[in-house]
Order: C-alpha cells, then sequence, then structure tokens
C-alpha cells in the first residue's frame, strides 16, 4: 500500500487566524479601532454568497471588522468601480475584498485595478502581483499565498525541482507560478493549449493543479512521490486532482476540502491586519 501523506491546511490554518487573532488584538488596544475588511458582492449568485459569509464570520472569530457592499447584477462597471474607489478612500477601511466572478458584463480586471494597492489584501491588482514577480514586499494572491504556507509548513524544498502549474488565471496559475520560481523552482505552466499534458505532469516534482475542472487530473498522470497540491473546488467538494487515484502515486497531497481552502483565507485575514498595521505608521 503506497503511504500518501495528506497536507492538512486545516491544522495549519488554525495556527495562522491564531497569530492574526492576536495581532488584531493588540492593533485594537493600541489604536481604539479594529482593522477592517470591505466585502464587495455583486449578484445573487449563492455560491459566491455563502463565501462572503463565511468570510465575514471568519473576521468575526479574529477580531477583524467586516464591512458588506451589497450590488444589484444589473451594476455597470463604471458603479462597481465607484463603490470601490469610495472604498478605496476611507480610512476606516483597510482591506477590500471584490468577490469574483463577478457579472460576465462587467470588466472585472477594471474592477479589480479600481481597489488601492495598500487595501488590496486578496492580492488581484496588477501592482500586486508586479511585486510579486520582483519578490518585493507586498500582498500576495490569497490562494497561492496559502499554497506556499502549505509547502513551507511540509518542509518542501523547491530549489531546483520541477514544478508544473496546471492554469494561467491572473489570481492563481500566473501568481502561484512567479512565487514558485521565486524559490527557485523551475517553473512550467500549462493550460488548454498544451499538447500531451499527462506526459508534462509525469515530469512535476509539485504540482499544482488549478484548472477548476472535476478530478481532470488522473493518478497515472503523476510522478510517483509527487508534491500535489488540488487548488480546485468543484460541485460535488471534489477537486481538481482524482483523490482516490492520487493516493496511490503521490507523496504530499492536498485533500479538498481541507487542503487549500482554510489557509486561503487565513492569508487573507492576515494581510488585512498587515494593512491596517501600515496605514497607522
Amino acid at each position: 500500500m503506497h503511504d500518501t501523506q495528506l497536507m492538512s491546511g486545516t491544522e495549519l490554518a488554525r495556527d495562522l487566524v491564531e497569530r492574526t487573532t492576536q495581532r488584531a488584538r493588540l492593533f485594537r488596544e493600541r489604536t481604539g479601532s479594529e482593522p477592517c475588511l470591505a466585502t464587495v458582492l455583486v449578484g445573487d449568485d449563492p455560491a459566491s454568497a455563502t463565501y462572503v459569509k463565511m468570510k465575514q464570520n471568519r473576521c468575526r472569530n479574529a477580531g477583524i471588522a467586516s464591512r458588506h457592499v451589497q450590488l444589484p447584477t444589473s451594476t455597470t462597471t463604471e458603479a462597481l468601480v465607484a463603490a470601490i474607489t469610495e472604498l478605496s478612500r476611507d480610512p476606516d477601511v483597510h482591506g477590500i475584498l471584490l468577490q469574483h466572478p463577478v457579472p460576465p458584463h462587467i470588466d472585472e480586471r477594471a474592477a479589480f485595478e479600481a481597489i488601492a494597492p495598500g487595501k488590496d489584501v486578496d492580492g488581484v491588482t496588477m501592482a500586486s502581483f508586479a511585486r510579486m514577480s520582483f519578490g518585493d514586499a507586498g500582498f500576495v494572491s490569497c490562494t497561492p499565498g496559502g499554497i506556499m504556507r502549505l509547502l513551507d509548513h511540509y518542509d518542501v524544498d523547491l530549489a531546483g525541482k520541477h514544478a508544473v502549474v496546471l492554469g494561467r488565471s491572473p489570481i492563481l496559475g500566473k501568481p502561484v507560478a512567479m512565487l514558485l520560481l521565486a524559490r527557485n523552482a523551475t517553473v512550467t505552466i500549462c493550460h488548454s493549449k498544451t499538447r500531451d499534458l499527462p506526459s508534462l505532469t509525469r515530469t512535476a516534482d509539485v504540482l499544482v493543479a488549478a484548472v477548476g475542472k472535476a478530478e481532470f487530473v488522473r493518478g497515472d498522470w503523476l510522478k510517483p512521490g509527487a508534491v500535489v497540491i488540488d487548488a480546485g473546488y468543484n460541485a460535488g467538494n471534489v477537486g481538481d486532482v482524482a483523490f482516490d487515484e492520487a493516493t496511490t502515486r503521490a507523496g504530499l497531497l492536498t485533500p479538498v476540502p481541507g487542503g487549500v481552502g482554510p489557509t486561503t483565507i487565513a492569508v487573507l485575514l492576515e494581510q488585512t491586519v498587515d494593512a491596517a498595521v501600515s496605514a497607522m505608521r
């Protein structure tokens, strides 16, 4: 029987959130106010509404205030940009999270770019991406940031390793590739036009699956002993990797749920407190 070690994001997130809660308490004692995260939701997608509620609850538990802006599905790009710009100018708001995806008629990039770089605690602006790419201090995209925390927590030495990233989204695939590159991994980014994908993934010492397709990555696509990070979350609580098949090959594997998800939220909370502290300097 092959022995795959599961990478528990739940355990790691608990430790991260505990430290963030202590920092939020210190901030409140010093300033008399709480760090504040503003969430913006356009439309009435039930999954997005659930995510926002969960983030608000996590904020409350960590001693972070949350403000919510709910906008109708019919909201224009201009109206959304105006709402985000107002939050960017509000000194009582330290972090801004635009829940994505937004309705298709909205220019999501324009909305992201309305977030002031100092409040981009979700790491979605071009300014944050540039800082990530150049290894400068700033906010990382939360899921890639959570992935790096998991790799560190499980002592994965990335130097010289071949990391294969499946997906090239601007808030997951591309930034995680940059963060892996900064750790001296050799990085291959794969996408829908990549030829002979399984033969590429079989060369991966570290595989990050972020394609949004349930059980897309099969067990025989994996190099024996590989570190497999499943960043997908699909209907039925399944990831982008065929979990049972992967346990026959992977050395380390993130479960879904309980892997990447909790660390994503933990990084969001941590960066909100970072933003609040920076704003007081």
